[in-house]
């Protein structure tokens, strides 16, 4: 099968995390199971532009890659070179994949598809959640769903969810939606060789402070962190390492809320992009994860730790919470500070308690969220829609 991907950016390395990570997992798994993967994409790394070439393919782990410049509307992912590729090579194409809301190579490559009549899938990847609107850009976003966003999706021959969180805020939209399809991300496996490496001083003096309570991922408001320090102030014991590239600039006012709190002295933040053997190193000294999220479509890090036989403690809000349910594999706390301070204080005063739960989530991981056997859903997904053209 030849499936053609297009992503807004297309650069697992970098600050935009999960959904991106996400993708080239899944890509890079269908190209595994013999696929034709085929990626467009923009070169956009934040302000500025990854160097890559624009005048040939690349191939990233089994992944056809083709990169363009988006030279101007860069909020909106502007590429025109971009449609014209896929324009010029979606011919003979079995499906298309389109992973993005509100930007523009998701509209026209939807619209392109529809003509051509090719199959396509929709991912939008967290970005459709009314209150997350209601928060952020309300009157363009709206205009923008009414002219453009609502028919991209009633139009699609799917849409894909990873998990149901998501599933149910997309249908809140009230709109006649195709199949809306749930299949979650999966989990690389652990390169060995990043364990070995030595960790930068500031990552190496968290594991010390125990027992150390891990926030890891990117620093923004959606992710809770205002909510996890208010829950940290009922705890008893512990340090709390917020860990992740601050995505919009929140440490300084984190760490001034720490200190209102008198908390200061039990809370590190390390605002930086983490190496993997940093990453390993903080996995391997917490004795617990928290993803305190108000909104999160799914949350991969949830996945990185009960695979490393670290329990975790969500709130209600995140998709992976269903996982951590079924696993047994940590806690799903609301998100008041009194809940979630007392479900950090059960994992962190019981040892025995906390290596039990983190086994049971290793295992149910190891089993059911490699990146293979979550292709092999997609693919599936994939064949029931092509089949029905």
């Amino acid at each position: 099968m030849r499936i053609l991907h297009v992503v807004p950016t297309y650069l697992p390395a970098t600050r935009y995390g999960g959904p991106i990570v996400a993708v080239h997992g899944l890509c890079r798994a269908l190209a595994a199971r013999g696929h034709a993967v085929e990626v467009f994409t923009t070169s956009i790394d934040g302000p500025v532009d990854t160097a890559v070439p624009y005048d040939r393919p690349v191939m990233l782990d089994g992944v056809k890659v083709r990169y363009f410049a988006s030279r101007r509307l860069r909020r909106l992912s502007y590429a025109p070179a971009l449609m014209q590729s896929l324009h010029d090579e979606i011919a003979g194409a079995d499906l298309v994949h389109l992973h993005s809301a509100f930007l523009w190579p998701t509209w026209r490559a939807a619209r392109l598809s529809h003509r051509r009549r090719i199959p396509y899938v929709v991912s939008p990847r967290g970005m459709l959640v009314k209150t997350l609107i209601a928060r952020r850009n309300r009157l363009i976003k709206s205009a923008w769903i009414a002219l453009i966003e609502r028919s991209n999706l009633e139009q699609a021959a799917a849409i894909h969810a990873t998990s149901a969180i998501e599933a149910d805020e997309i249908r809140k939209f009230g709109w006649r939606l195709p199949r809306i399809a749930v299949v979650p991300n999966g989990v690389d496996a652990i390169e060995q060789d990043a364990r070995q490496d030595a960790p930068a001083a500031d990552i190496a003096a968290l594991t010390g402070s125990q027992p150390l309570v891990l926030f890891f991922g990117r620093l923004a408001q959606v992710k809770g962190l205002d909510r996890l320090l208010r829950a940290f102030a009922h705890t008893r014991r512990g340090t709390l390492a917020i860990v992740g590239y601050d995505y919009e600039g929140l440490a300084a006012g984190l760490s001034e809320m720490a200190r209102q709190m008198k908390i200061d002295d039990r809370v590190r933040i390390v605002p930086r992009t983490i190496t993997d053997a940093e990453k390993e190193c903080m996995f391997a000294a917490a004795r617990v994860l928290v993803l305190p999220s108000y909104s999160e479509s799914f949350g991969n890090v949830v996945l990185e730790a009960m695979q490393r036989g670290l329990p975790v403690i969500v709130t209600p809000e995140v998709g992976a919470a269903e996982v951590v349910t079924q696993s047994g594999g940590g806690l799903v706390a609301g998100g008041d500070a009194q809940s979630l301070g007392a479900a950090i204080d059960r994992l962190t005063e019981d040892a025995a308690k906390a290596s039990a739960m983190g086994e049971a989530g290793r295992r149910h991981v190891s089993e059911r969220y490699g990146w293979p056997s979550v292709a092999a859903r997609m693919e599936a997904l994939y064949g029931e829609l092509t089949a029905a053209q």
